[in-house]
């Protein structure tokens, strides 16, 4: 069975200029040098977030305007024609991070393995993320840029979006064994909760490497699994893929497509 879940509502602040010159981003307006337009501009905006990603890994989330703009090759008010500011570029970040994310962690998690080996390579999805962009990672989970506000929480946002998945899919398995599958919401919630403390713990400690902490949340998990289902009289053999592969799949809705190409 495949649960689509549809992403929180991000939202960002949109200038009147930018709200004139933007159009939704599927479909046509019947206008071909209009949509060329509207399409130059979508391709652009990517190639900035691109470049602003590339400038946070190398300044941290103390990075400039100019510091992207340079990393871009262009001036800053061209950057300015494809963001209001730097609150509406961290929203375009976390939506790009948000990207990375589940385009990784998604496969894994529906991957055709058995129970420990599944969780092991969702687990090293999410960590080789963090490890790859940790300065992504910290701008987002404390709040964003300096000095600047969004009402846009994308750590909490995607937080919900893989929990609701997360329960979807222990619910599904739960049934499957003729257990209660009321536990999953907040098993879900857990799991989810566990994991981006311990990314958070690990980023700044470094004191194991990431196999080895991908390893030990691993165990912990497997270890809640098992011990609810013996409870319910339910073994599973953690080296053995299961009957029925249940999967996930994350959905967008129009508005967040839309959203996206401002």
């Amino acid at each position: 069975m495949t649960f689509v879940i549809e992403r929180v509502k991000r939202s960002s602040k949109q200038s009147g200029k930018q709200a004139a010159d933007t159009e939704p981003s599927t479909g046509s307006t019947g206008d071909a040098r209009r949509d060329r337009w509207r399409k130059h501009r979508i391709a652009r905006r990517a190639e900035f977030v691109e470049a602003a990603l590339r400038a946070l890994d190398a300044h941290g989330p103390d990075l400039g305007m100019e510091d992207v703009a340079a990393e871009a090759g262009v001036t800053k008010p061209v950057l300015y024609r494809h963001f209001e500011d730097k609150a509406d570029l961290y929203v375009a970040l976390g939506q790009r991070g948000t990207e990375i994310l589940f385009e990784r962690l998604i496969p894994a998690i529906n991957a055709e393995l058995a129970p420990v080996p599944r969780i092991r390579m969702a687990l090293d999805s999410f960590f080789g993320v963090i490890e790859e962009h940790p300065n992504l990672y910290r701008l987002l989970a404390h709040g964003g840029l300096p000095g600047k506000t969004t009402d846009s929480d994308v750590v909490a946002e995607d937080k919900e979006v893989i929990a609701t998945a997360l329960t979807a899919l222990l619910g599904d398995y739960m049934r499957m064994f003729n257990m209660d599958s009321g536990a999953a919401e907040p098993w879900a919630h857990g799991i989810v909760g566990m994991v981006q403390s311990t990314g958070e713990w690990w980023l700044d400690r470094r004191s194991m490497g990431r196999d080895s902490v991908v390893e030990y949340l691993t165990q912990i998990i497997w270890a809640a699994i098992d011990g609810l289902t013996r409870q319910q009289g339910v073994v599973i053999d953690p080296n053995l893929p299961l009957e029925e592969n249940k999967v996930v799949q994350l959905g967008r809705t129009e508005e967040d497509a839309d959203t996206d190409a401002g």
